[in-house]
Parts: C-alpha cells; structure tokens; sequence
C-alpha cells in the first residue's frame, strides 16, 4: 500500500469530534498492535485489547501526565527535556498496570515503545483532514 493510498484512506472529512476521536483511537490501536510485533518485550494479547490501551493511553495523556510533567518540572529542565521520555515511559507502564493482556517487559523499553508510538501517531494523525 503507498503512501497515497494511506492518505486517501485517512483524508476522512472528520468535521464531527467524535468520528476524530474514534479514528485517532483506531489508528493509536493499530500502531500499537504494530509495534507488539516490531518490539520484544512488548505483547498484546488481541484487537480488543489493543483498543483498550489506545483508550487508557489516551486518558492517562490528557489525565495523569500533566501533573507529572508539573511535579518534575526542577528535572525535566536540569536534564533539557530528557525526563519527558521516562514521564512518557511511566505513561506506557501505568497502561500495562491498567490493561490485561497488554504486556511491557521494562522502563527501557517501555521508553522505546513510547518513543515509537508518538513518531508514528505523528505521521499517520497528518493524514486526517483539519477543518
């Protein structure tokens, strides 16, 4: 499938925030199912699964990761930023704690599955339409 083919697909005219929200979790979904593939030491047991941590990914990032981002302010600014990576990592084991059958085998790669997961939800998230 090209690149093309991936845009037009996602080129949905999302003018509903709902039918946003819903593709964001879907694609959030499949990349994490990707990546349960790509990385050792990570495992997702099914789809349904894989759904269900792109939900608690998505409340524990709008919910939980501001106020650590706010509690670690003195070491994110001492390391230039670089302790966003593990608040980000902390995020992915908080979700494995949440979700049965979603597995991170550590922190370091918990860091790499976050580091992924936000390179690739960048990408595909471009390919949905802005009104």
């Amino acid at each position: 499938m090209s690149s093309n083919t991936i845009g037009i697909i996602l080129a949905i005219d999302t003018k509903n925030k709902p039918m946003k929200t819903i593709l964001r979790i879907l694609i959030t979904a499949i990349v994490v199912l990707a990546l349960s593939y790509l990385l050792p030491g990570v495992s997702v047991a099914n789809y349904t699964t894989a759904i269900l941590v792109a939900i608690v990914l998505g409340i524990l990032r709008s919910v939980v990761k501001p106020i650590f981002i706010v509690l670690t302010i003195p070491i994110t600014i001492i390391t230039l930023g670089i302790f966003l990576f593990f608040v980000n990592a902390i995020m992915v084991l908080f979700a494995d704690y949440f979700v049965d059958g979603f597995a991170v085998s550590g922190i370091f790669t918990a860091m790499v599955f976050s580091f992924l997961l936000s390179f690739f939800q960048s990408i595909l998230y471009s390919f949905l339409k802005e009104n």
